[in-house]
């Protein structure tokens, strides 16, 4: 038997995104393509306040995704692999 997909592997996107909800996760996903998964930002997302919440083994985690900073060459790190279970907050 071949598994073609995993549709238990999901990441959520919540907040001012056009379309929140729930995604699945596809291998080397990022934040970046996360987001434009969900099109894009309503006109009051605040888009340099926008985090990741990461449940491990330390409990959870908040990864903070600031996207004007991201598109203008600064802190590309912040632009990270996705991890099942991952929520994407655009507050």
């Amino acid at each position: 038997m071949i598994v073609t997909a995993i549709n238990s592997q999901r990441i959520y996107l919540l907040g001012e995104v056009t379309r929140a909800g729930a995604y699945p996760l596809l291998p080397g996903m990022t934040v970046l393509q996360a987001l434009s998964s969900a099109g894009g930002f309503t006109p009051y997302a605040r888009t340099q306040k926008i985090y990741v919440l990461r449940d491990g083994n330390g409990g959870q985690k908040k990864l903070s995704f600031n996207y004007k900073d991201f598109l203008n060459g600064r802190n590309p790190e912040q632009n990270v692999v996705l991890k099942v279970g991952d929520t994407i907050a655009v507050p």
